[in-house]
């Protein structure tokens, strides 16, 4: 479990056979190294990897299939990633639960500097369009939260189908993350919030039909939930 606070940034090279070496090199990697281990989790661009060898100034992790073909890693040979250690317990949680688990690749769409922020709009690449929209789309509200490489950020504006959301970025989350690499075009790790996600699968549970997270609860399956059925499942 992450929290979406980018920690540091660092270059990932891919080695081949599913293994990855991230560089840590950059003036706060201390964060990240500073008591890693062989086995720790840590959230490189949204995806949460394993630790399988700890070096002098970075690590080695290795992904699954599943995870290659989900994911933008080793899409771009020695691209800056966003690094973040998991949560440990008692921790602050500055920004919204991120588990590591990417839903599906999304695009930059635009990226405007303004005068105190930047505003940046995300969508599906065509070809991904469909599996996007299934995996993300329902979980995409305005003053929501989502991850975008990892990074904890909040939802400003959206359209109704949620094919695209729009954001606005600080200058310092900006600077201190890898979304200042990233132009009209370059994909993008997106997991929707958790949260959400439960919330659908207990409106779903109500439902004889028990259709897909994606797919439109049936009307009529929505008189199954009442102020007892909120209470006992603790949302009241």
């Amino acid at each position: 479990m992450f929290t979406g606070l980018i920690q540091s940034l660092g270059k990932l090279k891919p080695l081949g056979n599913d293994y990855f070496q991230i560089s840590c090199t950059s003036s706060n990697s201390y964060q990240i190294l500073q008591d890693l281990a062989v086995g720790d989790s840590v959230a490189v661009d949204g995806v949460c990897l394993t630790v399988v060898e700890v070096l002098p100034q970075g690590f080695v992790a290795v992904a699954s299939p599943e995870t290659l073909r989900r994911t933008t890693l080793g899409a771009v040979p020695d691209a800056w990633v966003n690094l973040e250690t998991s949560l440990r317990a008692g921790s602050k949680l500055g920004g919204h639960f991120v588990t590591g688990h990417v839903d599906a690749i999304g695009a930059l769409a635009t990226s405007t500097q303004t005068a105190n922020a930047w505003e940046m709009t995300f969508a599906a690449p065509p070809a991904a369009h469909s599996a996007w929209q299934r995996q993300v789309a329902p979980f995409i509200v305005s003053k929501g939260s989502i991850a975008v490489n990892g990074i904890s950020l909040t939802v400003a504006d959206c359209d109704a189908d949620g094919t695209w959301f729009a954001i606005a970025v600080i200058p310092h989350s900006f600077s201190e993350t890898n979304l200042s690499y990233l132009q009209p075009g370059s994909l993008v790790n997106l997991e929707a919030d958790i949260l959400g996600k439960y919330v659908a699968k207990f409106i779903r549970s109500g439902s004889k039909h028990h259709s897909e997270p994606w797919e439109e609860t049936p009307a009529n399956s929505l008189g199954t939930i009442t102020p007892e059925f909120l209470a006992e499942h603790g949302f009241m």
